[in-house]
C-alpha cells in the first residue's frame, strides 16, 4: 500500500521529498514546508558538526541532497528497505532541482544501501549523526531500530527522530473509532508518544530536546490541500483513480479533525548516546 501510494507526493508536489513538512512563518506551499521541517530536523542533528550522517529511510534522497548542500556534510549514507525508491532516488531528486550540476560532487558523497532498519550494517561506535525522517513510524518493532542505533553510534552520537504520534490512545478499539479512515490511510505503525520516549530511555539514551510540532503540520497541510483541491485533484486522477483523490480528501479532513482534538501530533525528537 505504502509503495503504491507514496508517490502521490511527488505527483502533487512535482518534487521528491515524501514528508508532511513544517508550515511556520511564511510557509505558503507544501515543497516549502517539506524543506523547511528538513532544516529543523538537521538544526537539530547538529549536522553542522557531523562527519557521518546515516539517513535512515531516506525516500528518494531529497533531504540527503538538501542536507549535503546546507551542511557540507563530507558522508551521508542513504538507508533504504524500499530497493524502487533507493534505486531512482538521486536521478529523481536530482530532476527536480534546476541547477542540478552544482550537486554532482554531493552525490559522489552520498552512498545508498538497500537494508533493513532493524538491523543496520555498520560497525559498533562508528556514525556521528542518525535521522529518521517521517519514516520510524514505518519502522516493527521501533525498539530494534532504536537498539541499532546506540550501537553504530559514537560516544556522544546524535539521534533525530521527525514522526507522526498518537496521544491519549489507550487500545485498539479507542484508536479505530478516533483515528477512523486514518486506520487505512495512515499507512504505518501507530506509535503513542510515551511508548517512543520510553523505548529510546530503555537503550541508555538520554534525550535532550522533545519538541511537539503537530499543530504545524497536521492543519495547515490539511487547509492547503482543501484550499488548493481543485488543482490538486487534476494532478492525481492523471496517475490514479479518482476514488484515491477522494480518499486522501477525507483523510484529510478526518487528520485536522483529530489533531485539533489533540489525538495525534508530530514529535521531533534529540537524544545522545551516553
Amino acid at each position: 500500500m505504502y509503495d503504491s501510494l507514496s508517490p502521490i507526493m511527488q505527483v502533487a508536489t512535482g518534487a521528491s521529498m515524501l514528508n508532511f513538512g513544517y508550515w511556520q512563518g511564511d510557509v505558503d506551499s507544501l515543497v516549502k514546508a517539506q524543506a523547511k521541517l528538513c532544516t529543523l530536523v538537521g538544526n537539530l542533528a547538529d549536522l553542522r558538526s557531523s562527519r557521518t550522517l546515516i539517513d535512515v529511510g531516506s525516500g528518494y534522497g531529497a533531504p540527503a541532497l538538501q542536507w549535503s548542500r546546507e551542511y557540507r556534510l563530507g558522508n551521508i549514507v542513504c538507508v533504504n528497505i524500499n530497493s524502487h525508491q533507493l534505486a531512482n532516488e538521486f536521478k529523481i531528486a536530482l530532476s527536480k532541482i534546476e541547477n542540478a550540476q552544482i550537486f554532482h560532487t554531493c552525490e559522489t558523497r552520498i552512498t545508498c544501501i538497500n537494508s533493513t532498519s532493524l538491523c543496520l550494517p555498520f560497525a559498533t561506535d562508528t556514525v556521528d549523526r542518525i535521522i529518521a525522517l517521517e519514516s520510524a513510524q514505518h519502522f516493527k518493532p521501533i525498539d530494534k531500530f532504536i537498539a541499532e542505533s546506540y550501537r553504530i553510534l559514537k560516544p556522544k552520537g546524535i539521534l533525530v527522530v521527525a514522526m507522526p504520534v498518537t496521544v491519549s490512545l489507550d487500545n485498539v478499539l479507542k484508536k479505530l473509532f478516533k483515528l477512523g479512515i486514518l486506520n487505512l490511510t495512515w499507512s504505518s505503525e501507530h506509535y503513542g508518544l510515551e511508548y517512543i520516549k520510553s523505548a529510546i530511555k530503555r537503550c541508555q539514551f538520554k534525550i535532550t530536546n522533545v519538541t511537539m510540532i503537530g499543530t504545524q503540520v497536521y492543519e495547515p497541510l490539511a487547509l492547503y490541500y482543501l484550499q488548493n483541491r481543485k488543482e490538486l485533484r487534476q494532478k492525481i486522477t492523471k496517475h490514479y483513480p479518482s476514488y484515491i483523490e477522494k480518499i486522501l480528501y477525507k483523510s484529510s479532513v478526518k487528520m485536522m479533525g483529530v489533531s485539533k482534538k489533540g489525538l495525534i501530533d508530530y514529535i521531533v525528537l534529540k537524544a545522545e548516546k551516553l
